[in-house]
């Protein structure tokens, strides 16, 4: 059994349930929607947000009707905005399968996004789950204004850590924070309880971005593709740490190889090499550590109980990752 099956075991009956009514969700008597939904559900990924609802659900009370919706609005307002990020970047591909635009073009996914945008809103609105429906539309909130403000941030190549954190806080750490807070208030939680399961969730999805711009520096043949941030002309915590650190003429040419030469696989293996000369590697890690153990330590300020050693174990699964 690997590592993410036992993770889901003691939730698996309620994650197959959900999968059933999440097909049901996205159903449509358009045949074109009807074929790009079942495509979408096909190419589905670990279940790893539907398994933080679940297990925050079970963390306070019990899994109920509630839960499920909550588990599939998130579904499907995060799908809604991975289609429309496909649309902006021109990618081609997410997860090893072609992207809506690549099959169907942008004019069709923009509209599928904007379908499945409703479909979320229209289920919470039907069940009068507004409570479920706030949690969720203020992450969607957050990570539009993320991916603008590292628009904006990242034309100059001068980010501070401040904004860093800002960026990934809103871009990447609101959809797991919303998971854990949905996943709670469907369960009845007290507004005490959603905001730490809210918190705990950020404290993960930040950990989980920092993980990611780790794997960037990975000599392996598993993860991303070695410097692909520096390629796309991304600022990550180990450049930012790196940048702050350097001299002005090192400074200077490390912003040049990134503005300028970010394709010459030389100039990008030169900065990826003095990065992990100048402790940008080591001082990333030791951040994705820190925030690792703080959502650990918020986990401990509820019951120790089977549900919160899953989620502990979850935790360590999406930020141990290889890839």
């Amino acid at each position: 059994m690997s590592k993410i099956d036992h993770i889901k075991a003691p939730i698996e009956q309620e994650l197959d349930l959900f999968e059933s009514k999440f097909r049901e969700a996205m159903k449509s008597n358009v045949a074109l929607l009807d074929t790009i939904m079942t495509y979408i559900v096909k190419r589905k990924g670990k279940q790893v947000r539907p398994m933080f609802v679940f297990y925050a659900a079970k963390l306070i009370g019990d899994i109920n009707e509630s839960t499920y919706r909550a588990a599939s609005m998130v579904e499907l307002l995060h799908t809604a905005t991975l289609v429309h990020d496909d649309v902006v970047d021109d990618s081609d591909e997410r997860r090893g399968f072609f992207s809506i635009n690549a099959l169907w073009k942008n004019k069709i996914a923009v509209l599928v996004g904007d379908y499945l945008l409703s479909k979320g809103l229209l289920l919470s609105v039907k069940n009068k789950d507004f409570h479920l429906l706030e949690i969720i539309s203020v992450a969607v909130e957050a990570m539009s204004e993320g991916e603008l403000l590292q628009i904006e941030k990242s034309r100059n190549l001068n980010l501070s850590e401040e904004v860093y954190y800002d960026i990934i806080r809103k871009k990447t750490a609101s959809l797991i924070a919303s998971c854990c807070a949905i996943g709670a208030a469907s369960a009845g939680a007290t507004p005490e309880q959603v905001e730490l399961m809210r918190l705990f969730g950020e404290k993960i999805g930040i950990a989980f971005q920092i993980k990611d711009d780790l794997l960037d520096y990975n000599d392996d043949d598993i993860g991303k593709p070695h410097g692909i941030d520096i390629k796309e002309k991304k600022l990550t915590l180990p450049i930012i740490y790196t940048l702050n650190n350097a001299d002005k003429a090192t400074k200077n040419s490390i912003i040049n190889t990134i503005k300028n030469h970010h394709n010459n696989k030389q100039k990008v293996d030169e900065v990826i090499k003095y990065v992990n000369e100048h402790d940008g590697i080591t001082y990333t890690r030791e951040a994705m550590k820190r925030y690792k153990q703080e959502a650990l330590d918020i986990l401990k300020q509820f019951p120790n109980s089977e549900t919160a050693e899953s989620l502990a174990e979850l935790v360590e699964y999406v930020i141990d990752r290889k890839k």
